[in-house]
Parts: structure tokens; sequence; C-alpha cells
């Protein structure tokens, strides 16, 4: 990438991150002067506790309570990163960075009446500096830190901006890289990365059982609009395809649950750059449209029906189009879940292994700008310390032997820390 195109990136993502940000301070003026009109407010359930509390900001002296028994659900975090690489690698340094999630429910039924109907809005930025250029691999070992790149019973229709990062749904790998695994690999399965834009315009809808979504369809706009509203660029270079079918089971006599996905792009692949995983922006033959297929699967092996929490092992795998996806097949297995240590049932924690094959087709193009180049495998095992509800400390361990051939493995270290007000 050249340093204009890099300084393009940067400015387009600082631009991305003052505009999320100005819209979460909004939000939050707007939650809280609503709040304060009320001639009375919910009174708090009890007095504040930074141990005890599930917000760092608390009830707002009842506003939070009273805004819920009007539809209006506010959910704010931030998490923080500090992780390094001090073996390996392309730069054995630590670098710092972070990610603000700011989300508003807005409940149909309880504000106008209108049953069925829900909204939701989320805001986001990140700041400082990730790891992922340090270490020479494709998938970010903390992928949350490198983006941004209606309620039936039985059935959901939605439209609007979609954020695509809460696909791929697993119940022990997945948390958008905040609550569980942080390496992009774990999060999501990789593969739809040159079919799925990160954040785009769409309509779909889901099938629902017992509350929980099973199956659903969507048509979204073919390219990534993060930094804009999207109706410009509106199915301008065709449109994407995506279905999944997510089937609970009982197996052992406990939950789990076995997904199976697709997508289907009809835009036209020019380069390697328009995935959101940080491939090189390397030219390919002109191609029109792409495809993957993928499955996952999450299996208890110890659950409490009361509490819900347990553990057990969960996996992907998946194929791509080689001809535009520089990832051809991928493979994951761990374990994951709460901490079975009986006192410490707010704590989870993962284990996990991948193995990343590279496009046969795609593979001279890399070599000629990187040198030689392979398939990819990697480790992670975290565990995530409930310091108090509230609070979340998660130290990190990875080891990656990346694509890059003449790059040795990587060991790294790191620690999050999420604060939720």
């Amino acid at each position: 990438m050249s340093s204009q195109q890099a300084d393009r990136r940067s400015i387009s993502r600082l631009r991305s991150s003052a505009a999320c940000a100005a819209l979460a301070a909004c939000l939050f003026v707007l939650l809280t002067r609503v709040a304060s009109a009320q001639s009375q407010l919910s009174a708090p359930s009890e007095p504040y506790s930074l141990l005890n509390t599930p917000q760092l900001t608390g009830d707002w002296l009842g506003a939070r309570n009273s805004l819920a028994d009007r539809g209006i659900t506010v959910y704010a975090d931030n998490t923080s990163f500090f992780f390094g690489n001090p073996v390996g690698g392309l730069s054995p340094y630590f670098d710092y960075g972070g990610h603000g999630d700011y989300l508003m429910f807005i409940d149909g039924a309880k504000c106008w009446g209108w049953e069925g109907f829900s909204v939701k809005l989320r805001a986001e930025h990140r700041f400082g500096e990730t790891l992922v250029e340090d270490v020479g691999a494709f998938f970010s070992p903390t992928v949350l830190a490198n983006l941004p790149k209606a309620n039936s019973e039985r059935l959901a229709l939605f439209a609007g901006k979609m954020d695509t990062l809460d696909g791929d749904m697993n119940a022990f790998a997945h948390g958008r890289g905040k609550t569980q695994f942080s390496n992009l690999a774990f999060v999501f399965n990789p593969v739809v990365a040159a079919t799925v834009p990160y954040s785009t315009l769409g309509a779909g809808f889901v099938w629902l059982r017992e509350g929980e979504a099973v199956a659903g369809v969507a048509v979204l706009n073919s390219t990534d609009t993060t930094g804009t509203s999207g109706f410009e660029q509106l199915f301008n270079d065709g449109a994407l395809l995506s279905a999944y079918v997510r089937m609970p089971t009982q197996w052992f006599d406990m939950p789990g649950h076995q997904l199976f996905a697709g997508t289907w792009n009809n835009q036209e692949y020019l380069s390697l750059g328009d995935a959101y995983i940080d491939y090189p922006n390397l030219a390919i033959p002109p191609t029109r449209g792409s495809w993957s297929l993928y499955w996952n699967f999450d299996q208890y092996l110890v659950y409490d029906a009361q509490t819900k929490r347990g553990w057990g092992p969960f996996g992907r795998a998946g194929i791509a189009d080689d001809n535009t996806n520089p990832l051809a097949w991928f493979l994951s297995f761990g374990l994951g879940g709460n901490s079975p240590i009986a006192s410490r049932g707010q704590d989870t924690f993962g284990v996990g292994w991948y193995y990343a094959g590279l496009s046969g087709q795609i593979e001279p193009i890399l070599s000629a700008f990187l040198g030689p180049v392979g398939n990819g495998q990697g480790v992670e095992c975290f565990y995530n310390y409930a310091l108090t509800p509230a609070i979340h400390i998660t130290p990190d361990l990875q080891v990656i032997i990346p694509s890059q051939q003449d790059i040795g493995p990587s060991l790294i270290l790191g620690v999050r820390a999420q604060m939720i007000f």
C-alpha cells in the first residue's frame, strides 16, 4: 500500500470515528434530556455500588429505568487492547488501541404501540494503534480494534445499515472480539470476508423459534459503505445474497447449535483490498461474482439450565471462490464458555486453533508482492475475569504462524479491559 493510500485510509478512519463519536454524544444528550423531562422518574432499585452495578454510570438517578419502561434501552462500552509480540513477527512492539460501542434499542410496542416493530441504532469508533501490521498475518489478532473498517413470535423483518460482524453466531467463539476470543479467526468465519462487507445497506428477514433466530435471508448492497450513508452507492455494483440455517440441538441432553450458511456477491472484483481482512491492495484479474459456504457448531458439555451457563467445544469450517478470495478454505476448533470455577460464574474462557488454506489462484499474486506465502495457522487462549459486573479484564496469549513464509512464528501477549457504561 502506498503512503498516499495509507494517509487517505487514516483520514477516512478519523472522520468515521469522529462521526460515530458525535452520534453517540447526541444520542446520550437526547436520552438524558428525555428522561429529565419526565415529571417522575423510576427510583433506583438499590443503592449504587461499583462492585455490583452492571453499568459503571449506574441507573442515572432512575433515568435509565424510566427510559426502559418507555421502550428505550441504552448500552455503551469501551474495550481497550494492549497487545504485543515480543517473539517473532515483523516488529517486536506492544501497541495500545481500543474500540467504543454505543447501542440504543427502541421497542415499538412500548414507545408507540406498534406491536412487532423495533429499532436498533449503533455507533462505534476506534482509537490508537493495533498489532496487525507488526505480526505479518492477514488475520488481525485484535479484530475489534481494527474495526470499522421487527419482533413477532415467528418472523422478524429488518432493513437499514447493517453491521455484519454479528453474523456467524456461536455460543463460545463470537462476542465481537471483546467478550470472548480476540483474534478474527475465532470471531467469525473469514471465508466470508471477500463477499460480505463490514457495513452496508440491506434488508431481510429471520425466522424465530422460542425467541431464537433459526434461519434468515438478507439482500445487501455489494460493497462496503462504512464511512457514508450508502444510498448513493446502493446496488451500483451488484448485490449480495446471504442465507443461513442455525438449528438448535440437544445432544447429550445439552443445548447446542449447527449452523449452515452461504453468501453470493455479484460485484466485479478487481483487487484484494476490498475485503475487511488486511489483505494487500493488489490487483487481480477482473472477475464478476464470488461465493462462500460455511458451517459452525457449538455444543455444551456442562450446562446449568437455571443460570444458562456452561462450557463446551466449538468448530468452524468453510470454503470459498479461490479466484477472488485469498482464503480457499478454513478450519477452527476449540473449547470455551463460562469458567468451570464454581465461584467465578461470570468469568469466561476459551482456547482455540485455526488453519487457513491459501488460494492456489491468488498465491502467485501475493508471492510476487510479499515473497513466499502459504497456509497459516494459530492458537489463542484467554480468560475473561469479571472484576465487577461492569469491568472485565482479559489476559490473552496467541501463537501465530503467518502465511508469509519468511516471517517466523509470533508469540503475542496482551490484555483487554472492557468497561460497560
